[in-house]
């Protein structure tokens, strides 16, 4: 698990897996010669990346990978997390802290969200459909 310091600097715990382990070590190693206290330093690498440098390095990768930039960012990206993890059974409430939701309803928009795609879903694709 790996502390994580977001909005309001509230924290929260979030699973950390080898492999982002590994990656997160590979990226210390790669920048050792900024000598930072932060995993993503920002522009002066004794201060933290900024959420305005997150949203312009996002913006590089999304042009780089041939996806329009103006569709993609850090609030799409979080969507998709929590998307992806009630999609494959998350817990609602394990969902909440992961995302820092101070109130469980906030959490329960994506279950929502997720049962409107579903109708679509059965009623598009349904063969009994009418």
């Amino acid at each position: 698990m790996l502390l994580v310091r977001g909005k309001g600097g509230r924290e929260r715990l979030v699973p950390f897996a080898k492999g982002a382990r590994q990656a997160a070590e590979a990226l210390v190693r790669y920048d050792t010669i900024l000598d930072s206290p932060w995993l993503f330093p920002g522009r002066n690498p004794q201060r933290p990346l900024t959420r305005q440098g997150f949203d312009k390095i996002l913006h590089a990768c999304a042009l780089k990978a041939g996806f329009d930039p103006q569709r993609i960012s850090p609030h799409v990206l979080r969507h998709s997390f929590a998307t992806h993890l009630l999609n494959r059974g998350a817990d609602l409430r394990a969902l909440q802290m992961l995302l820092g939701h101070a109130d469980i309803a906030t959490t329960q928009i994506y279950t929502q969200v997720m049962g409107e795609r579903l109708k679509e879903a059965v009623q598009k694709y349904h063969p009994l459909k009418e």
